[in-house]
């Protein structure tokens, strides 16, 4: 199988809803995701630019405002297949996790997405707690 899965995570101190603003809205992308520059969206299409200028299509599959959960599929480049999912969950304790998945054919592209990922995750945690 030439499929890899990866998944990252981070505990958040934050309200769920506060996290969601950024996760939830696909256009907010490049303020806690380093290396992207720009998201442009269109319904269920979103183009993110990188730093280098590669444009980078993607599909919206999932935008679920009760669960906090974001989903969306990479539709071009080096991918024959491809799907991330964010989630954010409360742990009711003033705290979230947020959890940031990817699926994707080739695997390696998995695991690019998912080094990626984390450091996203890290940078969303120190905007979120002011750090």
């Amino acid at each position: 199988m030439t499929r890899g899965t990866v998944r990252r995570h981070v505990r958040i101190a934050s309200a769920p809803g506060a996290i969601w603003s950024y996760v939830g809205d696909a256009a907010r992308i490049p303020e806690w995701w380093p290396g992207i520059t720009a998201a442009d969206v269109d319904g269920d299409k979103r183009t993110i630019t990188t730093g280098s200028g590669i444009p980078m299509p993607e599909q919206i599959v999932t935008v679920d405002r009760l669960q906090h959960r974001f989903q969306y599929r990479i539709t071009g480049g080096l991918f024959q297949e491809h799907l991330s999912t964010i989630d954010v969950i409360d742990l009711g304790d003033g705290t979230c996790l947020v959890v940031y998945g990817v699926d994707a054919d080739p695997a390696t592209m998995a695991l690019v997405i998912g080094g990626a990922a984390g450091n996203a995750l890290e940078h969303l945690k120190s905007l979120m707690e002011g750090r």
